[in-house]
């Protein structure tokens, strides 16, 4: 199992490649790659990819639809309104719980500072 995280970070090139990806894009589409030297086939066996990246963006590039299409794609949208602070305040009241009360009243303040 191989994971890449942030998939799209490698700069652009001239000619609208990408090095590090079309590596990658060799790997899995042909179960491996050439060897530079002796030209022997380098072969790739009980393999999967994983990868994660973010938008397009702030240093993040778009990725190929000749890369895509070797993935199943899963998009998950950003939180909501109040979802995100539920969610850690639950876990902050749990883990402030073992303390006094005045540490554990805190929560929602540590939560919303840390989130902003």
């Amino acid at each position: 199992l191989i994971f890449v995280d942030d998939l799209n970070m490698p700069a652009i090139e001239t000619y609208g490649a990408q090095g590090a990806i079309e590596i990658l894009r060799q790997a899995m589409f042909m179960n491996g790659w050439y060897e530079r030297k002796t030209n022997d086939f380098r072969a790739l066996q009980d393999i999967q990819f994983i990868g994660a990246m973010g938008p397009p963006g702030a240093g993040k590039n778009p990725i190929t639809a000749r890369y895509t299409w070797n993935f199943s794609l899963l998009f998950v949208p950003p939180y909501a309104g109040d979802g995100l602070n539920r969610i850690f305040e639950t876990i902050m009241k749990w883990f402030f719980s073992q303390f006094s009360s005045a540490v554990a009243g805190l929560t929602k303040n540590v939560v919303s500072a840390t989130l902003d």
